[in-house]
């Protein structure tokens, strides 16, 4: 289970969320929302371990997680199938073959990546999710420049294989996903006005 207590987090040393808490238990997901600004990517990168958060505890993550952000992080001079293998080979681990199918990879298996249009990069970037093996997913706006045919292939690995597996994930988003998932609206812990924090996030 993934447990957040009472986390403050903040951008550009300014406190921007404060008092998170929730629980995602294993093989369930969790969405966030809230408008533009209010601070949802600082809040993945902190439950990622990415940036230190002000105050407050995320257990059930570590080492097991992972964050994946607007980029699709491919490397254009290599090929789909030659991008996954090297994810693989990062992590460990084999290319599970069921990946090209998931991500309606299978027919770009040869194509170089910078040849591809930007939904097929964007379901590439993706893929690598179901390469690298981590049981909690921190997903910023996955589908962005996706279709609804691809938002819906993704929506469904998600729940078929990585929640089915016990998986957890953290999603911002404002696409209805069709997942079985309970909404976390942020607005409410929005930081005060006065509150105070370090500046060694400024440039993150």
């Amino acid at each position: 289970m993934l447990t957040v207590d009472a986390l403050a987090v903040a951008r550009g040393g300014v406190p921007v969320l404060q008092g998170v808490s929730f629980k995602v238990p294993d093989g369930t997901a969790l969405i966030l929302r809230g408008p533009n600004g209010i601070g949802k990517t600082t809040l993945l990168r902190s439950l990622a371990g990415l940036q230190e958060p002000l105050s407050g505890t995320v257990t059930g993550a570590g080492e097991e997680s992972a964050y994946a952000s607007h980029a699709d992080g491919v490397k254009a001079a290599l090929t789909v199938e030659e991008n996954l293998a090297f994810w693989a080979e990062v992590y460990g681990r084999a290319v599970p073959e069921e990946v090209y199918a998931a991500f309606d990879l299978e027919p770009l298996r040869a194509r170089f990546a910078g040849t591809l249009s930007s939904g097929q990069s964007r379901r590439l970037g993706l893929a690598r999710l179901g390469v690298i093996g981590r049981r909690v997913l921190f997903l910023d706006e996955p589908t962005i420049s996706l279709d609804a045919f691809s938002v819906r292939m993704f929506a469904d690995w998600l729940r078929d294989v990585h929640l089915a597996a016990g998986g957890v994930a953290v999603i911002a988003t404002h696409i209805d996903l069709g997942l079985d998932a309970p909404v976390l609206e942020l607005s409410p812990f929005v930081a005060a006005p006065e509150a105070t924090g370090g500046s060694d996030e400024a440039f993150l």
